[in-house]
């Protein structure tokens, strides 16, 4: 039976070969009244960027930077979420407090000592996200002064999983905005100064 298929030639891989990275194709330009999945990263199409609780800040700020993103998601041992860390964490006041604190080295502090633990977060839900506009994340966002967002869905026995992020610096570009820096307040105030300008 076997005798009908023919085996296929193979080479040698290559030094310097690397993997398919997909990328999800995002509007560039969105208004307001843009459906809210025009500025969501959706994970059933692009790759999540995660870190292990366990890992060290500065490799976690690394990743970032490798990655072009401004925020982790935290899994666990069982590859279950527990929490996130963005770069304002690794970069902010968090990591001086907990050498304040606990003593030691910058090259001493894990993801676990400064990420927003499991607790602390909340979630969007798909069905409230399939029906919003840009204009109700940006809201939502700026009502909880956070720069990123989870969205999760909810299978039949309640679990959850996280399958899309918002963030506040990429909704800014595609409303057309000029973000210079990444300080909150200011991405805000670029964002109401195109919206504004019409």
């Amino acid at each position: 039976m076997i005798s009908r298929y023919n085996a296929l030639k193979s080479v040698p891989l290559k030094t310097g070969t690397t993997c398919l990275r997909p990328v999800q194709s995002l509007p560039s330009r969105v208004k307001l009244d843009s459906p809210a999945v025009d500025v969501m990263t959706d994970l059933s199409k692009v790759s999540v960027v995660s870190v292990r609780a366990k890992t060290s800040m500065d490799k976690a700020n690394a990743k970032m930077i490798k990655y072009g993103v401004r925020m982790l998601l935290v899994l666990d041992d069982n590859e279950q979420m527990a929490g996130l860390v963005t770069a304002s964490d690794l970069m902010g006041e968090k990591p001086m407090r907990y050498l304040q604190h606990m003593g030691g080295t910058h090259a001493d502090i894990m993801v676990r000592d400064i990420m927003s633990p499991l607790r602390e977060l909340e979630v969007m839900g798909t069905q409230d996200v399939s029906k919003a506009k840009v204009g109700d994340i940006v809201a939502t966002l700026k009502n909880a002064n956070r720069q990123h967002a989870l969205v999760a869905c909810e299978s039949a026995d309640g679990r959850q999983t996280i399958c899309g992020l918002f963030s506040v610096t990429q909704i800014a570009r595609q409303l057309g905005a000029q973000v210079h820096n990444f300080e909150l307040a200011r991405t805000f105030a670029e964002i109401e100064t195109v919206i504004a300008q019409g």
